[in-house]
């Protein structure tokens, strides 16, 4: 089995020999953890919003894409 040091290098060589230096940067760059604390923010909004609202949502945006 291969250490996370090894795994990372032949990734990033993979992905360098497939895509080049430039657009390998990109693709990881598309990976962002991002910050702070999703389920709690979800219940800020989520806990307001009856079953009603979201169905009714959920509609609006099927006919509006």
């Amino acid at each position: 089995m291969m250490t996370a040091v090894e795994l990372t290098r032949k990734g990033f060589k993979a992905l360098v020999d497939t895509l080049g230096y430039v657009d390998a940067v990109r693709f990881l760059r598309l990976f962002d953890q991002g910050s702070g604390d999703y389920t709690a923010e979800r219940h800020q909004w989520l806990d307001r919003m009856s079953m009603d609202d979201i169905l009714a949502d959920i509609r609006k945006r099927q006919e509006n894409p």
